[in-house]
């Protein structure tokens, strides 16, 4: 939903659960050694440094990727300067507040001693014995016995590097981080370095160096632990706290971390020693020769790792030179990082492997290449939201995992991989080598999900874009499985490249998961934790601290429920055999009805408590990963579908239930057809009722035996004739005599079947005044309603009639107001509700849960079935900034989070029940509604506007409630229920979210047992005689009949003006009720509409003030209730 006041708006935070363990909490600011480096006051490199040889330059004309218009709209543009403004922080601020530590910092590490070389184990006691510093080796651990030495020297240089000095932090209120590179002397390596992890043992030993001379250091007041950077346990790094025991510390700094990076030159190693075709980790047994890559498996993430440390000045010129050419360089950094943020997307391996550096170095490296005959992708005159979206859509439709993207390295062999590879030539390394399978694949799925906002005309999809934070796991992904990785030991590494235990048993874990769930899924994600940082005394927290993973699916509501797979043709014996290979004795060959021999497999239908998703994937880890992986599997968010009746885990076949009550309308509509001697031709028969829409909370019995149920509402529409009447009235009576004729005949036709005459609404003379009761004798019930097109001329004409009195024109408004809404709007909408269940089969129990959630919280009332119905059908037709929901979890928590959004005070509800509104449309009713806010800014009598492109007026499911009050109540309870999902994550429990407390109620009455639930006839459950029982349960007099629900409506006529009812529908329990502040202590007055007593005198000892007798009241209440009620129990 669009607004038109341009709104201060604060970045959205979402908390994380416990698979998401050290995940860094400055994910938007933390720039690292994403080799973002530049350089600050501390260490400025001469521009002669940073200028490269060649030139280069960008032609406007030559972008291969157009962006379209400058922005998506004037509002848009306003609302990314608005937001640009807002992130930006204050550098000058933040440079005078750290330049002191910095430049401390520097003094300190650059007067460390110099310590002569040592072997590794005398590395490691010095350490120990002299610092109690572990070394932070990676591993596998060096060997005692190696040739090499470790040594420190002053460091070359030491500068200021990242988003710090870049100025692309953002402000978010979290804090920020400072990257400080330490550049270690040449002289410290030699030539084969790169091989078998001398470097990073190396690295290692000056690191912990660093770490004992800061510890030494007096003048530092800091506290100093270890992290990997990015969480490449390859990377060291020392990360620089306040200590906040200086007093003089200010505000700034104390929410400032500082992370000591290393860095190394340029030309340390060559480049085509460490391209990601070449094997850096060698076995024992093989030459140690780097031109033999023949009989080496290549180590792509260890070569890569090794060029990030020698990338710092080459980034540095890269990114100096794109901020120089295109003026919208540095604000495409920051929206991108925004974006990413709220994607839950970061640098770190835990969070996908593609955070802000990896954003910056694709769009400066599209600036410069990439293009068709080697012109840039991106042009230096777009404006930052076309180069937002340009990069986007580079992501989204460039599948860099199936064919690499190479610039500048025409030899280079890629092996095929489903790593994604974007490899800089220029500077020899792959952007994205931290990425995984997974990661890529969310990655490219946000892309083209934003890019399909941007695309939208109609809304304008900026809050969705860069505003709200939607990376929770329980709205992102329709099904999750949480896996306990095994211990090591059990195990087997298959690569020499250097990938963690739980790195590699993901790596596992996602090939058997996307070969057995094949198209029955569409995405599959797994996360697992990062260790964060520790203390410098000890090492690295050991596997154990990370060994569990959660994978999320995005199912594919085709297939997902599917019990019969088809494998290869018993011909295609290459595939057969893979087949039976991966599927084992599960696998079988079968002949179907076209005369296919196929490889097949078949899963059971074991009904609500195992799906066929967990099947396969209990199947496929049982064989694949063993006994261990598949009972430490747990399925999460199944319980959700488990809350409604009759109705599978995952409402995969909730529209089953319907089925029956669909039939026998079908025969019902058919019946009336075959009906001969009705006074005129029938025209159309339209179904009204929830039940047969698929949206009935309670499904009707299946099958119908008998037991009879509330009765489903049917219209009938007769042709046009002369024939009625053109009174309002003599058209009531008429009908009367129609439906008594229509209930003789069907008695007629069908045998055993009853009808009976009803009255309704009888103190409006010119509203609907009959319905005919039809019961079948298998059970089914209807409620026939007869529908004439000529009452809505008439009633139109009476208002415009100015001859009649303000109270018939009143008549004629209520009156017009029903027609419109039980003959001409509830028709198109359960046909539309009808249809888009049929469209997308989790519509059904989504909105049956959610109406399970407002009954439960007793506001079944005040909220029309027919809103909550929209409100689901929204999250489905327009499911930004997700994909349309394919579970009842995802569903449901989805609706959750937009109604605790929703600012129904400035915007209104739209849905577009065939898809996206024409902007026409949009327009219209954005302006009928700020019409109705002009005219009832109290919102008096218009609340919620919740229009569609079946009912643009906005009014017709809202104008009778709710009230402002029980909207506040509605937004806050989805407020607290997804505070609840939130704080509980993963371990959710789905009934904590349908409890309600009676506490904020003033009173609340529990309702007796023999009239709640499917007792509410008010009669035992069994008569110990046949002959003794008064009323059978067949009796067609009980059809329809809720005394709960007519009490209900008799204390709502008469207290409507001093109490507040709430009510749980037709299987509640409780009626609870709230005093109208109005009637409290007040001036007395005669002919009060409620029974008063004098109020308790105050300081101006007035004797004429009463106060509502709420004894008295609540009396008569249970006096008028009778049996109904059990108890009364008053809170205030």
């Amino acid at each position: 939903m669009a607004t038109h006041a341009i709104k201060r708006r604060k970045l959205g935070h979402g908390s994380h659960g416990a698979h998401k363990v050290g995940f860094s909490s400055f994910d938007g600011e933390r720039t690292d050694s994403d080799k973002e480096s530049t350089t600050s006051q501390l260490d400025t490199p001469a521009k002669s440094q940073i200028s490269e040889n060649r030139t280069w330059q960008s032609n406007p004309r030559d972008g291969s990727l157009i962006a379209g218009e400058t922005y998506k709209s004037s509002m848009f543009k306003l609302q990314i300067d608005e937001l640009l403004a807002e992130i930006r922080p204050n550098h000058a601020q933040l440079l005078a507040s750290a330049e002191g530590v910095l430049r401390q910092l520097k003094a300190t590490i650059e007067g460390f001693p110099s310590r002569e070389p040592l072997t590794v184990a005398e590395a490691e006691r010095e350490m120990r014995k002299s610092y109690k510093i572990a070394i932070p080796f990676p591993d596998p651990q060096p060997a005692r016995d190696v040739k090499y030495t470790l040594a420190y020297l002053k460091p070359s240089n030491i500068s200021v590097v990242g988003s710090y000095a870049m100025k692309t932090l953002t402000s978010t209120g979290e804090g920020f981080a400072i990257d400080l590179a330490v550049t270690m002397p040449p002289v410290l390596f030699q030539d084969k370095d790169f091989l078998n992890y001398r470097y990073f043992y190396k690295r290692a030993y000056y690191i912990a160096c660093l770490a004992a001379g800061l510890q030494e250091a007096r003048e530092c007041n800091l506290r100093i632990s270890y992290e990997h950077q990015h969480g490449n346990s390859l990377l060291p790094i020392l990360v620089i706290k306040p200590s906040g025991d200086n007093a003089e510390d200010e505000e700034t700094i104390s929410r400032c971390i500082i992370r000591i990076i290393t860095a190394i030159p340029e030309d340390l190693f060559p480049i085509w020693k460490i391209r990601p075709d070449k094997t850096c980790i060698r076995l024992n047994n093989l030459k140690d020769d780097v031109t033999s890559t023949a009989s080496f498996r290549a180590t792509p993430f260890y070569n890569a790792t090794l060029r990030v440390e020698s990338s710092v000045v080459t980034y540095l010129k890269l990114f100096h030179r794109a901020s120089t050419l295109c003026e919208s360089y540095n604000d495409v950094c920051l929206l991108g990082r925004v974006w990413l943020r709220q994607r839950g997307l970061g640098k770190s391996i835990a969070k996908g492997g593609f955070g802000p550096f990896e954003w910056a170095a694709i769009c400066a490296t599209l600036l410069q290449g990439g293009g068709t005959h080697g012109k840039p992708v991106l042009a230096s005159r777009y404006s930052c939201y076309q180069l937002f979206k340009a990069t986007l859509q580079f992501l989204a439709t460039r599948d860099m995992a199936t064919v690499p993207f190479v610039m500048h390295a025409d030899d280079l062999e890629i092996r095929k991989s489903d790593v994604p590879v974007f490899f800089d030539g220029l500077r020899g390394m792959n952007i994205l080598y931290k990425m995984t399978p997974w990661s890529y694949s969310i990655l490219r799925h946000e892309a083209r999900m934003t890019l399909d906002m941007l695309n939208d005309s109609g809304l304008d999809h900026f809050d969705t874009t860069f505003i709200t934070r939607h990376d929770e796991p329980l709205q992102r992904f329709d099904g999750l499985v949480r896996v306990t990785c095994p211990s090591p030991q059990t195990q087997k590494q298959g690569s020499l490249d250097h990938i963690s235990t739980i790195g590699h048993f993901s790596y596992m874990l996602y090939k058997i998961l996307r070969t057995a769930l094949s198209d029955r899924v569409s995405l599959i994600h797994l996360s697992f934790g990062d260790i964060g940082d520790w203390a410098i005394k000890s090492r690295a927290p050991m596997f154990e601290h990370q060994g569990c993973i959660l994978v999320g699916f995005l199912l594919n509501p085709d297939n997902a429920a599917r019990l019969v797979d088809h494998g290869p043709s018993a011909e295609d014996q290459k595939a057969a055999i893979a087949f039976r290979k991966f599927w084992g004795e599960k696998a079988e060959l079968r002949r179907f009805k076209d005369g296919s021999i196929l490889e097949s497999l078949v899963w059971s239908d074991e009904g609500p408590k195992t799906s066929t998703l967990q099947q396969i994937v209990f199947y496929a880890l049982q064989r694949h990963l063993g006994e261990e992986v598949a009972n430490s599997m747990s399925f999460i968010g199944d319980s959700f579908g488990q809350l409604l009746p009759n109705n599978d885990f995952n409402g995969v076949q909730s529209l089953a239930p319907f089925r029956h009550m669909l039939t026998a309308f079908a025969s019902f509509e058919k019946d009336l057809r075959a009906l001969e001697g009705l006074p005129l031709q029938l025209r159309q028969v339209s179904a009204v009722s929830s039940e047969l829409r698929h949206s009935s909370f309670h499904p009707p019995p299946q099958p119908l035996n008998g037991k009879h149920r509330s009765p489903v509402d049917v219209l009938a529409q007769f042709e046009s004739s002369a024939r009625w009447p053109d009174d309002l009235v003599a058209i009531q009576r008429t009908k009367f005599a129609v439906l008594l004729k229509i209930g003789e005949l069907l008695e007629e036709a069908i045998f055993g079947m009853t009808t009976r005459l009803g009255l309704e609404n009888g103190d409006h003379t010119i509203l609907n005044a009959s319905f005919l009761e039809i019961t079948y004798p298998q059970g089914a019930a209807f409620r026939l309603r007869v529908h004439h097109d000529r009452e809505q001329a008439l009633l139109e004409r009476r208002l415009k009639n100015d001859s009649f009195d303000p109270r018939r024109k009143s008549e004629a408004l209520i009156a017009l107001s029903s027609y419109n809404r039980s003959f001409l709007q509830l028709p198109v909408h359960t046909e539309s509700m009808r249809t888009l269940c049929t469209r997308f089969p989790i519509l059904s129990a989504t909105t049956r849960l959610l109406k399970r959630w407002c009954d439960s919280h007793l506001l079944t009332a005040h909220v029309s079935e027919e809103l909550m119905e929209l409100l689901a059908v929204r999250t489905f037709v327009l499911p930004y900034p997700w994909q349309t929901p394919s579970s009842v979890m995802a569903g449901f928590l989805r609706t959750l989070t937009f109604i605790s959004r929703w600012d129904w005070r400035t915007e209104p509800l739209i849905v577009g029940f065939s898809g996206r509104l024409d902007p026409k449309e949009m327009d219209a009713i954005k302006i009928r509604f700020e019409a109705w806010r002009k005219i009832d800014p109290r919102m008096n009598r218009v609340v919620l506007f919740a229009a569609s492109n079946l009912d643009p007026s906005g009014l017709t499911w809202t104008e009778n409630g709710p009230s402002k009050v029980v909207t506040a109540r509605l937004i806050g309870l989805a407020r607290a229920a997804c505070t609840v999902v939130k704080e509980a994550d993963l371990d959710i429990d789905p009934t904590t979210l349908f409890i309600s407390s009676t506490a904020d109620y003033d009173f609340v009455i529990h309702l007796s047992a023999l009239f709640r639930g499917k007792s509410r006839t008010g009669q035992k459950k069994q008569a110990r005689f046949k002959n003794l029982q008064i009323q059978s349960s067949d009796d067609p007099e009980l059809i329809g009949y809720n005394p709960v629900q007519l009490y209900l409506d008799e204390l709502k006529i008469l207290y409507r003006e001093m109490i507040v009812f709430f009510h749980a529908g037709d299987y509640g329990d409780l009626v609870a009720g709230i005093w109208n502040p109005q009637t409290g202590p007040r001036q007395w007055k005669v002919n009060l509409a409620y029974s008063t007593l004098p109020a308790v005198q105050g300081k101006d000892n007035d004797e004429h003030r009463i106060d509502v007798n709420k004894t008295a009241i609540l009396n008569d209440i249970a006096r008028l209730g009778g049996d109904l009620i059990e108890r009364i129990v008053v809170n205030r």
